[in-house]
C-alpha cells in the first residue's frame, strides 16, 4: 500500500498559475502508473476542465476544495521526542506493514486534536476501507489503511503507541554504524562498548 505524503502545490498543475493566500482550490486524488498521486487546481481550470465531469481523470479517486496557505518558515532544529504527528509521518515514510494499526491509532488522536482532517474514504478491491487525510495547515495528504481492529486488541496497540511515542521510532539501520565501527573501537574500553550495546539490547527488546 503506498502511504507516502502528497504535498501541496504551490501552484495550479494545469495553467501553472502560483496560488495566492487564502485563496480556494480543488484537489483531485487518483492513481498513477506505480503510486497515489494529487492533482491541485485553480478555481479557473476547474470550472473549465472538471467541474462538469471530475471523475474523468483515469484511476480518480476522490476530490476536494481546500483554502491555500502560505506556508510558514521551517522551524529552527532541535532535538526532541517524537510527537503523534512526527511520528505517523515517519511511520508512513518507512511503509512498513507492521504499523498499520499504529498508524490508524495516531491518526485518530491526530484527527480528533484537528491537526488533520478525513476527506474521504474508499473501498479496496479486497474489502477494505482506505482513510484519505489531509493536514490542516500545510495541505499534505497521505492514507491510511483502516486494520478493523477489534476491541480486544484496542489495548495492545495503544501500549505499542504510548511507547513509540515514548521512546521513539529505532529501525534496524540505525544500529549499522556501530556494528561496522565496532571493532576499530574495541580498545576504547569495555564500559565503553557496553554503553553502545545498549541501543541494540533495547530494539531486541522492542522486537520482542
Amino acid at each position: 500500500m503506498d502511504w507516502h505524503f502528497r504535498s501541496r502545490s504551490h501552484q495550479c498543475n494545469e495553467c501553472e498559475a502560483a496560488f495566492e493566500d487564502e485563496q480556494p482550490y480543488h484537489t483531485i486524488l487518483f492513481r498513477g502508473m506505480e503510486s497515489l498521486e494529487r492533482r491541485d487546481i485553480c478555481p479557473g481550470c476547474w470550472i473549465k476542465n472538471h467541474k462538469a465531469e471530475p471523475g474523468k481523470i483515469d484511476g480518480y479517486i476522490s476530490n476536494w476544495q481546500g483554502v491555500y496557505e502560505v506556508p510558514p518558515p521551517p522551524p529552527p532544529e532541535a532535538i526532541q521526542k517524537d510527537n503523534a504527528e512526527t511520528l505517523l509521518k515517519k511511520m508512513i515514510e518507512q511503509n512498513d506493514p507492521e504499523h498499520t494499526e499504529a498508524c490508524f491509532i495516531l491518526a485518530v488522536m491526530l484527527e480528533r486534536k484537528r491537526v488533520i482532517k478525513n476527506k474521504d474514504q474508499v473501498r479496496q478491491p479486497d474489502g477494505k476501507r482506505m482513510l484519505i487525510y489531509e493536514h490542516t495547515k500545510n495541505g499534505d495528504v497521505f492514507t491510511i489503511l483502516d486494520p478493523a481492529l477489534k476491541l480486544t486488541d484496542l489495548g495492545q496497540v495503544q501500549a505499542k503507541v504510548a511507547e513509540l511515542l515514548e521512546h521513539g521510532l529505532n529501525p534496524q539501520t540505525e544500529t549499522l554504524p556501530e556494528e561496522e565501527t565496532g571493532e576499530g573501537e574495541a580498545e576504547s574500553g569495555s564500559a565503553e562498548s557496553d554503553d553502545e550495546s545498549q541501543p541494540e539490547v533495547a530494539a531486541a527488546a522492542d522486537k520482542a
